[in-house]
């Protein structure tokens, strides 16, 4: 089966629990996704699925768009991206994919992108806490501190956290099933997910959830 879906960030709200406890959940509209493209291990070397989500209209379509979509037989999408499938099951062009899909499944990774906030420090972009605030301190209160070795390894490990361009794609990972709503095609799920609202959003099934 397919192990992710595409949809739109509604906004947060919160949920109530049968002992009166509230719980905070973001809202988001899952599908429904149109299969645009099967992939397979005899045909492409793996197994995904490209699906599209919300309908695009034709005048605002290049030439490749519209002849991707009428294989199909479906409108031009606005968002489309592959999804894991583990080859199991049958999957043909034009088919229709609910928020059904995520019945089975308790935890999911929830991908969107963040908004831009341009080149900002550490304290700001990582959370640091930044230098003491007395004891002649000076022009360092939202410094990095130290970011490399001195004789060994003499260098800056890669991946250290630094000053730079924040916003962009972000994966927000096991975030617990709390609510799926058919009628409506909604997945509430516990927390925040990244991006602003309406923002388009990749919803997978978790690779590996936190312990009970």
């Amino acid at each position: 089966m397919a192990n992710g879906m595409l949809g739109k960030k509604i906004g947060m709200t919160q949920v109530f629990t049968e002992s009166g406890e509230a719980v905070p959940v973001t809202v988001i509209e899952i599908g429904p996704c149109t299969v645009m493209q099967v992939k397979s291990a005899q045909t492409d070397g793996y197994s995904a699925l490209q699906l599209g989500f919300a309908d695009k209209a034709r005048k605002r379509s290049n030439r490749a768009e519209s002849g991707h979509a009428r294989k199909a037989n479906a409108e031009p999408k606005r968002f489309v991206r592959e999804v894991g499938w583990d080859g199991q099951g049958e999957y043909e062009l034009g088919q229709t994919l609910t928020v059904d899909v995520f019945n089975e499944i308790k935890w999911v990774d929830v991908s969107g992108t963040s908004k831009g906030r341009g080149f900002a420090g550490v304290v700001k972009r990582h959370g640091f806490k930044g230098g003491p605030k007395s004891h002649g301190q000076k022009d360092r209160h939202r410094a990095p501190g130290s970011i490399g070795q001195s004789s060994d390894p003499s260098r800056v490990f890669k991946g250290t956290r630094m000053a730079g361009r924040m916003g962009g794609r972000v994966t927000t990972r096991n975030l617990e099933v709390v609510k799926i709503d058919p009628e409506n095609n909604c997945l509430l799920v516990k927390g925040a997910a990244a991006g602003p609202n309406g923002g388009y959003v990749e919803v997978r099934k978790a690779k590996a959830h936190p312990p009970a």
